[in-house]
């Protein structure tokens, strides 16, 4: 099963696509999507967008695992970050992706075992994870890597439950 990760941003969207096989997870590709400060909104947004899609088509995910965007004291922060989040779903449900979300809290739950995980912790277990020899950088990255590993681990459980249902 590959997954595609993404810590949307306008700015700065991570992403990352790991393979798991079993127990075994595998880091496949990782980095960011760049805009610039200076660009207008929408094209910023048409950079994501295609940017997104681009990955996708390239990468091929079976699924794509996208952090929920949490209040934000930053009202203009919150409502960019969610129109990123927006474009990169579209580009998912475009291709017939289905499309998992996440709250911070649960993928720090799900990496570290602790919902009030720091950041650190996180990144350090995305780096056992995926016997990485450094911490991804920038943090959006790291963090978009984190979103996969919950979703893959949430994947399995949601299958056997499935299973177990069905019978």
């Amino acid at each position: 099963m590959r997954v595609l990760g993404i810590d949307p941003g306008i700015a700065i969207a991570g992403f990352g696509f790991i393979d798991k096989n079993g127990h075994k997870l595998t880091p496949v590709q990782y980095g960011a999507i760049t805009t610039e400060a200076h660009t207008p909104q929408e094209q910023r947004l048409v950079q994501i967008y295609e940017s997104a899609g681009a990955l996708m088509d390239r990468y091929k995910p079976d699924s794509v695992a996208v952090e929920k965007l949490f209040f934000n004291r930053n009202v203009t922060t919150a409502f960019a970050v969610g129109q990123a989040r927006g474009v990169i779903i579209l580009a998912a449900a475009q291709r017939g992706l289905p499309v998992a979300e996440y709250t911070p809290l649960q993928v720090k739950q799900s990496v570290v075992g602790y919902g009030k995980a720091e950041k650190r912790q996180v990144q350090e277990m995305v780096k056992m994870f995926l016997k990485l020899s450094a911490i991804p950088k920038p943090d959006d990255v790291a963090d978009a890597l984190a979103v996969a590993i919950c979703h893959a681990h949430s994947a399995v459980l949601t299958n056997k439950i499935n299973e177990v249902t069905n019978r």
